[in-house]
């Protein structure tokens, strides 16, 4: 006889058969994590380092290999502006080009005879194989709003840009694909009255696929030798699709795309529309983050996942052989890779670390494999642009990448940073949140961390779902729900995962964050006062649905869908911003219609520049909260945007974030600021809170 308890044991046998393979993820992932803060305990106690050396950074800028990996060019940060540098691989000293150099972008052409130095105005060829011929090559922006799109892989020394042309005659206005030689001269290659946003070339310089968008996606076309088009695949609902390199003979497609599946991968596209994986992350859990390339065949080399825990991988015997050789070298970090073409070549090796202040950069020997460390600089002070020695890296914080699940039993990433030497029980915690949300954090120097974890702080850098680089489903599992709801859990849960398993004192837990991760602050601080016990947000939308909207009306929207429309892009995010049903839960979570219910002491910095956060949210949010009598500071400097980079405003919020989080959770006090930065203080913090 089928009895209620033998329903009931047969019910808990399935349920354990679904559970178990969770549970024992969930323990290895706790494990892991043991072990890697037991690394840390044993380390030496670091010493406090001064607040302004965090934001140093590197003098050297831009540095480009040449395609046969001979040279290396460079800008050098002097004084206010920089001078473009030539450094031969052979060893010999680096030679001035420029004295001063307005280029934001430096890039070879295929033959290695020229640099193209591109402004925001402007690129200019310069040459430097001893022929003659110097000059602006072609101008950008403007009428037609012409923009550069890199070298012409296919030909010896030309660049292409995209263009706009207005309406004529009644006609639509429609775009071209431009090719431009060394000395200006322009040779139309497609027209389309779609926005073509790539395109790749057959061995012989023909167009041989192009992207173009239509209506709210991207669709890839494969172009005959007529010139007709025919349609291949479309990229729909936010597929990545970026174009790496065509066949030689044009009848195939490599892409760095999620076509196949949730991850982003190397895949190679046939002209009917089928696709074959070449490499995926062999952990299964990242999106492809980049492909290092020979540049003269354009056959792929290298791949690299960052996401979570960072792996490169040679995608033939040769390049692995070479990749070994280099990591042997130097192991344990984040490593973007140049690469020279030719048995004689040398490669240029960019080395990072969350360690490591700044980056270094090094010159692979292919013949003897050995590495050479090359533009040892001192990096250059914030304030003042003196040279300044980098922080030890034994002094600073290694981050740790660890997973977590959450009580819908979802498995989230993120990262932790603890002070060495210290005991993780006894720590204040601090949840630092990204911003995006469509973003997420990756294992390298972050200033604003690593000064967090040298005045006695643990940090933890959530990766909540609906974050990027780690597959299209835990982009669209926050569905949404951005209020105080799944996504805002997923930042509650994991903090709360950090105390269970040792890491943080509970009664002394923090949030700050800038943008989305300012808003997550907002909504800390409201919702979950029991855990969050001070909040430091910079420029937060305090409205969420009222931010969004305001951006939808204004100039900066396409900036951050690119080339969907604003509002397609957020109706794909589960954000359609005129379902006034939605808008209004959304609004009715906000921690702006919620200001009553703050109790936690609270700091808020905006920019009057501010671009992606209306500022006039921000400050009536703060008038409320004054009116309302809560725990308020507010500093606001009117000539900072939305990610300000001026020193003084840099340096000013590391300072009250320190003040802050000392004063309410017992971390390190600040040192005090200097004349310059007291002035800056006076004249923009608006509102004093009990901290300050």
């Amino acid at each position: 006889m089928f009895t209620l308890q033998r329903f009931i044991f047969v019910l808990c046998y399935f349920a354990s058969l679904v559970l178990l393979p969770v549970t024992l993820h969930a323990e290895e992932d706790a494990d892991a994590l043991h072990a890697e803060i037991a690394i840390e305990r044993a380390r030496a106690v670091a010493p406090r380092l001064e607040r302004a050396n965090f934001l140093a950074h590197p003098g050297v800028h831009n540095a480009a290999l040449s395609p046969d990996g001979a040279q290396v060019a460079f800008q050098r940060e002097q004084g206010s502006g920089r001078s473009l540098w030539l450094l031969p691989s052979s060893g010999d000293a680096p030679k001035l080009l420029q004295a001063h150099s307005e280029a934001s972008s430096i890039y070879w052409s295929r033959d290695g005879r020229w640099l193209l130095l591109e402004s925001a105005r402007q690129i200019f060829a310069l040459a430097v194989a001893g022929q003659s011929g110097s000059g602006i090559v072609t101008t950008l922006g403007g009428r037609s709003q012409r923009a550069a799109q890199g070298i012409d892989p296919s030909q010896a020394a030309a660049l292409l840009v995209v263009e706009q042309i207005a309406a004529q005659a009644g006609a639509g206005k429609h775009w071209q694909l431009v090719r431009i030689d060394m000395k200006g001269q322009r040779s139309v290659l497609h027209q389309d009255k779609h926005q073509i946003v790539n395109f790749a070339f057959d061995a012989n310089g023909r167009l041989a696929f192009l992207a173009r968008v239509e209506s709210e996606h991207i669709a890839i076309l494969r172009i005959d030798g007529d010139g007709a088009s025919t349609l291949v695949t479309g990229c729909v609902r936010m597929r990545r699709c970026t174009f790496q390199s065509a066949s030689a003979d044009g009848d195939s497609l490599l892409l760095h795309s999620d076509l196949a599946d949730n991850l982003s991968r190397l895949v190679r596209l046939h002209a009917d529309g089928s696709l074959d994986t070449l490499h995926l992350d062999p952990r299964g859990e990242a999106d492809l983050d980049e492909i290092a390339a020979d540049p003269v065949t354009q056959e792929p080399m290298i791949v690299s996942y960052r996401s979570n825990v960072i792996s490169h991988h040679g995608l033939n015997a040769v390049a692995q052989r070479h990749l070994d050789a280099i990591t042997r070298q130097l192991p344990d970090r984040d490593l973007r890779i140049s690469i020279g073409h030719g048995e004689n070549a040398h490669w240029l090796v960019n080395e990072r670390a969350s360690q490591l202040q700044g980056e270094r950069w090094h010159l692979y020997a292919v013949q003897t494999q050995q590495i050479r460390q090359i533009l040892d600089e001192p990096l250059i002070a914030q304030r003042g642009g003196k040279p300044v020695a980098r922080l030890p890296e034994v002094s600073l914080a290694r981050k740790i990448a660890f997973a977590w699940h959450a009580s819908d039993g979802m498995r989230l990433h993120g990262f932790l940073s603890l002070p060495p030497g210290a005991d993780p029980q006894r720590l204040p915690l601090i949840a630092k949140v990204h911003g995006g949300p469509w973003n997420h954090d990756q294992a390298g120097y972050v200033a604003t961390t690593q000064l967090l974890v040298n005045r006695g702080y643990a940090v933890f850098e959530p990766n909540f779902r609906g974050s990027t680089g780690y597959g299209r489903d835990y982009m669209f599992a926050a569905q949404g729900d951005f209020g105080d709801g799944r996504v805002q859990r997923d930042i509650v849960e994991g903090a709360r995962y950090l105390l269970d398993q040792g890491v943080g004192d509970a009664g002394r837990v923090g949030i700050i964050g800038a943008s989305f991760g300012g808003y997550s602050t907002l909504l800390g601080v409201t919702f979950a006062p029991e855990l969050f016990k001070v909040g430091v947000a910079i420029v937060p939308p305090a409205d969420f649905s009222w931010d969004l909207r305001w951006v939808a009306r204004s100039s900066e929207a396409l900036s951050i869908s690119r080339y969907i429309p604003f509002e397609a892009w957020l109706r794909m995010l589960s954000l359609d911003i005129n379902e006034p049903e939605a808008m209004a839960r959304l609004s009715a979570q906000s921690p702006l219609a919620n200001a009553a219910a703050l109790t936690r002491p609270l700091l808020l910095i905006a920019a009057g520049e501010d671009r992606r956060v209306a500022i006039r949210g921000v400050i009536e949010y703060a008038a409320r909260l004054k009116l309302l009598g809560k725990d308020v500071s507010l500093l606001i400097d009117d000539e900072a945007g939305h990610s300000d980079s001026q020193p003084q405003a840099r340096e000013a919020g590391l300072y009250l974030m320190e003040r802050m989080l000392a004063e309410h959770l017992g971390g390190g006090r600040p040192t005090a600021p200097d004349a310059e930065l007291d002035q800056y203080l006076k004249r923009n913090l608006r509102l004093r809170g009990s901290a300050l």
